[in-house]
């Protein structure tokens, strides 16, 4: 379907100010309902907002296009407006957005992404831009699409390219909006004006467009992959492949093209199932790394929202129904039947997020083969598993380091079994996928991590060892900081464990003979105000500090505040997995900060869990909330400060 086909001169203003974001979206909204696309202006308005609050849909270079799928809709359509000094619609590149399209899609199908694909197509084109800006009636406005959308979209009535397209070209992005159409865009312009005909392929949200044929591929000098999310492969078996990330397509179009145009690329070899993951051949090791990592992290997210905000609601209904979380002590949120079902299958959810991040990895690297290894991996990161202790009834778990661990090393180590067993006669072949690899992957897996494991057990045997002998100095403020700060090393590994063990320990079996037991009480305020703050500071930055995040990671990290303000710290994992370096120094400052403030405001906790649902038998909450605060803001400005601009 044609955008002129969909926008009516009537649902469009030129120069139209706008003093913020709200006032633009309640002028297009009033456009949409004066030419009846909508019934209800306040129910669409709600949807848009609410499609808001996952990420801004402005997207840069001066433009938003606001976008919802609603039962209000009467008519699918589209409104649009020109403001003349543009208006901050929170835009990645920090740019006020001076054209606004609103997209009114009914709930059935996904015309909202087919429009949105091909505006953002469109709106590349910075002569399109220019003329929009400077239309003057509306007609002006429609015109410049309609001429834009045939030279763009139309089918040619002449006879085919006589040369046919010389390079072809992939585009992805991990959204599959903005980056994917703005990188195809800059590509096959490029290609326009160094008279080298390129098609781009787009693998949008929507599926993908522009699909490459088999005669196309055929004929072509080359390929160029500029995705940052795996591709499908096996097509371009024997072509030249050049792999790069989408914002290279978007950046550096011309010098892509010219090294496949120069021959210096080299050629892809297909090998079986592993197209996608051989997809960048000619990569950096650390962005190959990188990939597979983002690969664990996307599969794991669902698990990490949907099972702590179920928890979260334990917590709250046992809250509303008056339970005593100091009586309750760790079965708090399991009390009442309805908490007891919506915490366990949170639970049983996070139970499956290191498992799921391991495994997505390791298939990453080593396509099927790795699954098994990653997933076992995983579990038994999670629970801990020895040579002496393979139930793992007395053991400590390595935690999500463990599992990055095992995925990375048993996904490699696969990768190598896979090349060796190439040797073998062609009459094993059958049985390679179902007893060769399974039984070597998990020998790998098992006896490795088994071997890992223990030292874990060390590790935090000699923490709670060095713990108690700081309480037993006295050195208070000290050890608030330390094991707060270890709350946001590992995030379910060790150094969290030996924490939030010896705290409430501390609490539960010593603080009756202390001669202070407050001293007891404050320990475990500090470890609980340590595993808040990494969660919450990261959706504050997620939140100031957009440019920092992707799309997806600012959308995930809404959900960090609840998670947070639940205690639970696993919240802040996919971002720790993605960009450590970053995020856990950033964490374990402001947790460390957060942990001393609470001791120095003599701030006491006497329940071992539940977050914001216990501050009833939290003393000095008000100090407590501070200390809060205070941590969080800590923790985001340190990720201002170390986190690097994201690239989609």
């Amino acid at each position: 379907m044609r955008i002129v086909d969909l926008l009516k001169s009537e649902a469009i203003r030129i120069n139209q100010p706008a003093a913020d974001k709200s006032e633009a979206i309640g002028r297009l909204i009033d456009l949409h309902a004066a030419v009846g696309n909508i019934k209800d202006k306040e129910a669409f308005r709600e949807e848009i907002l609410r499609r808001e609050e996952l990420g801004t849909t402005a997207v840069g270079e001066g433009i938003a296009i606001p976008h919802a799928k609603s039962a209000a809709v009467e008519e699918p359509g589209l409104a649009a407006m020109t403001v003349p000094d543009g208006v901050d619609y929170g835009a990645p590149d920090g740019k006020p957005s001076d054209i606004l399209f609103m997209i009114a899609a009914p709930l059935d199908g996904d015309l909202h992404l087919e429009v949105l694909s091909r505006l953002m197509t469109l709106l590349m084109d910075e002569k399109l831009r220019a003329q929009l800006k400077a239309a003057k009636t509306p007609d002006e406005f429609l015109s410049a699409i309609d001429r834009m959308e045939s030279e763009r979209f139309d089918e040619p009535k002449s006879e085919p390219k006589r040369d046919g397209y010389r390079v072809l070209a992939v585009t992805a992005c991990p959204t599959g909006i903005a980056h994917t159409y703005m990188a195809a865009e800059a590509l096959e312009k490029a290609g326009r004006r160094m008279n080298y005909l390129l098609k781009a392929e787009t693998n949008g949200s929507a599926g993908a467009k522009n699909v490459l044929t088999a005669d196309e591929i055929a004929a072509c000098d080359g390929i160029i992959i500029a995705a940052d999310k795996s591709v499908e492969m096996s097509r371009f078996d024997g072509k030249p492949v050049l792999s790069v990330s989408v914002s290279d397509g978007i950046n550096k179009p011309e010098e892509l093209i010219e090294k496949i145009r120069s021959g210096s690329v080299p050629v892809y070899h297909h090998k079986g199932a592993k197209a996608a993951v051989e997809a960048g051949g000619n990569e950096s090791f650390g962005r190959k790394m990188y990939k597979h990592l983002m690969n664990g992290v996307s599969h794991m997210l669902p698990f990490v929202v949907a099972g702590g905000i179920f928890i979260a609601l334990g917590f709250l209904i046992d809250t509303a129904m008056g339970v005593d979380p100091q009586e309750a002590g760790s079965a708090f949120g399991t009390v009442t039947p309805v908490a007891s079902w919506f915490k366990n299958i949170g639970n049983f959810a996070f139970s499956f997020m290191i498992p799921v991040l391991a495994g997505f990895i390791a298939m990453s690297i080593a396509d099927r083969p790795g699954f098994l290894v990653g997933i076992v991996g995983g579990i038994l990161a999670t629970n801990g598993a020895t040579f002496a202790d393979p139930s793992a009834s007395s053991t400590v778990p390595s935690g999500f380091l463990g599992a990055l661990l095992a995925s990375f090393v048993a996904g490699y180590l696969m990768l190598g079994l896979e090349k060796l067993c190439d040797k073998l006669p062609n009459s094993l072949e059958g049985i390679k996928p179902v007893l060769i690899y399974p039984l070597a992957g998990l020998g790998i897996v098992g006896i490795m991590m088994c071997a890992v494991n223990p030292i874990m057990g060390l590790i935090n045997t000699s923490l709670n060892d060095g713990l108690m002998w700081l309480s037993n100095r006295h050195l208070d403020i000290l050890l608030g900081a330390i094991v707060a700060g270890m709350m946001a090393i590992d995030m379910g590994g060790p150094f969290n464990k030996a924490a939030y063990v010896f705290g409430s320990t501390v609490m539960l079996g010593q603080a009756a003979s202390m001669a202070d037991p407050d001293v007891a009480y404050t320990i475990m305020a500090a470890v609980m105000i340590g595993g808040m703050v990494p969660p919450i500071a990261i959706a504050l930055s997620t939140t100031f500090f957009k440019n920092k995040w992707t799309a997806e990671e600012r959308k995930n990290g809404v959900v960090n505040y609840i998670m947070g303000l639940s205690f639970i710290t696993e919240g802040a994992i996919p971002y720790a997995a993605s960009y450590p370096l970053a995020v856990i120094p950033s964490c374990i400052i402001g947790s460390a900060v957060a942990g001393a403030l609470s001791v120095i405001f003599k701030c006491t906790l006497m329940a071992p869990h539940g977050g914001i649902f216990v501050f009833a038998v939290v003393g000095n909450w008000y100090w407590y909330l501070l200390a809060l605060a205070i941590g969080s803001l800590v923790g985001m400005l340190m990720l201002a400060l170390l986190k690097k601009k994201a690239d989609a």
